[in-house]
């Protein structure tokens, strides 16, 4: 079985370009910053892992990711080799994306918590938020 889950951030904005043909598919490329488990000397080391999505994902890549997003994903590794134009041959291996998430909430400086904390005078005495009385069509749900 060849299966990875990777949680880390992307080291740069992503570069994505797009097949030729008739049916042009999303192809993105970006690196993940991976934490090892332990530390040299003190300091964390990491894995810095060559990651590609194709298709609706590498759509999702363009759209949602830049430089320094955590993200949490599964996918495969793949190997492959080619010539380069000195002719020496070179080896590469990449993640091949198949699913990922936000691993944290946009609002990370937030201390992770991805709503604000109500106010004083927004929370009421049970620590709910008080929702003035004729909102109903501003609410998600009814």
């Amino acid at each position: 079985m060849n299966k990875v889950i990777l949680l880390g951030r992307l080291t740069k904005d992503p570069e994505v370009k797009y097949s030729q043909g008739e049916k042009s598919t999303a192809i993105a490329k970006f690196t993940l910053a991976v934490d090892r488990k332990f530390k040299r000397d003190g300091e964390q080391t990491a894995d810095f892992l060559p990651c590609v999505a194709f298709g609706k994902s590498g759509e999702f890549v363009e759209k949602y990711l830049k430089q320094g997003t955590k993200i949490a994903l599964t996918g495969r590794i793949q190997t492959g080799n080619y010539t380069n134009k000195e002719g020496q041959k070179v080896y590469t291996t990449d993640v091949m994306v198949e699913e990922m998430e936000f691993a944290e909430s946009k609002n990370a400086g937030n201390g992770g918590n991805s709503r604000p904390k109500p106010t004083e005078n927004q929370a009421g005495g049970d620590g709910y938020m008080n929702i003035p009385d004729g909102n109903d069509e501003e609410l998600p749900f009814n």
